[in-house]
């Protein structure tokens, strides 16, 4: 949700009944302080946090989000064992994002409250073993005792549905939400998002870090750099700086990295946060009404 998730989008999901988070993958601690002050004057509803370790400043971005009183901290990318502690010495809870049983496994050794079991499906930076979210998250749930929310590949009713029949206690939404009208994400980008077809992202830059993105001019030059055995070098000069900001805030559909998971196939229109809500709640009980009276088991 990098460039995607201010705090309109998280103030707006929380004011619906979701749990909005704040993504500082793209913010300075300043901005970050500064984006969670406004959610907090948009909404008396919780909200959260999320922090890629990756980033060299994570230390600084929690810490900030600590001060600034958030109690939900997500946090991806990285050992969060380093932080957990200090996050519930602030009587907050941390939810670890994995793409494996194995890091679900370390992430509660290290005392994470929730595990978010995301599979390959999902937008952004994926894992290296390329699992499924139908996979992966029923051997999370049954490897780990922390609840599990299901991420990847999730943008409607029916995938809220079958994650919670696979044992997740809810789920977490991405694209779906950088398609929002409150989404901070370009227009441009919105709109490629909804043109997108089912095979219309790939998973590239593997060598340096998994990433899914949608087809475009700078996607397929990491294709082909890839095909050639370009190394991590190569394709780091290829990817260079602030392609996801071109992509995704400035809307480039030529040079930008267009971050989005392959649930943009069942993305067909960009709406408000709460009419999106009611949508995925209606058809969920949908879902729910059809299966009960599909399969009428007798006692």
């Amino acid at each position: 949700m990098v460039w995607a998730a201010g705090w309109k989008l998280a103030s707006a999901a929380s004011m619906a009944g979701a749990l909005g988070l704040i993504g500082s993958g793209s913010m300075k601690p300043n901005v970050l302080r500064h984006h969670i002050r406004q959610c907090g004057d948009a909404t008396d509803k919780s909200f959260g946090v999320n922090v890629p370790l990756m980033r060299p400043d994570a230390d600084e971005l929690v810490q900030v989000a600590l001060e600034e009183g958030v109690r939900i901290i997500f946090t991806s990318a990285g050992n969060p064992g380093k932080f957990t502690g200090l996050i519930h010495e602030h009587g907050a809870k941390v939810a670890h994002v994995v793409p494996s049983v194995a890091l679900a496994k370390k992430a509660e050794d290290r005392g994470v409250d929730v595990i978010v079991a995301e599979g390959t499906e999902a937008g952004g930076h994926n894992g290296v073993d390329e699992i499924t979210t139908m996979a992966l998250v029923p051997q999370v749930v049954d490897a780990v005792e922390v609840p599990v929310i299901a991420a990847g590949g999730i943008a409607d009713g029916r995938g809220v549905y079958a994650a919670l029949a696979l044992g997740a206690s809810g789920v977490q939404m991405g694209t779906r939400f950088a398609c929002t009208l409150e989404s901070s994400s370009h227009p441009t980008y919105r709109q490629a998002v909804v043109d997108a077809p089912d095979n219309g992202t790939i998973l590239g830059l593997i060598k340096i870090g998994p990433a899914r993105m949608i087809k475009n001019p700078f996607a397929q030059a990491v294709l082909e750099a890839e095909a050639r055995g370009a190394n991590e070098n190569e394709l780091r000069e290829l990817l260079g700086s602030s392609r996801t900001r071109k992509g995704i805030f400035e809307g480039n559909l030529e040079e930008g990295e267009l971050e989005a998971g392959q649930s943009s196939g069942l993305i067909h229109d960009v709406l408000p946060v709460a009419t999106l809500m009611e949508r995925l709640i209606q058809e969920f009980i949908d879902t729910r009404n059809k299966l009960e009276s599909l399969y009428r088991w007798e006692e």
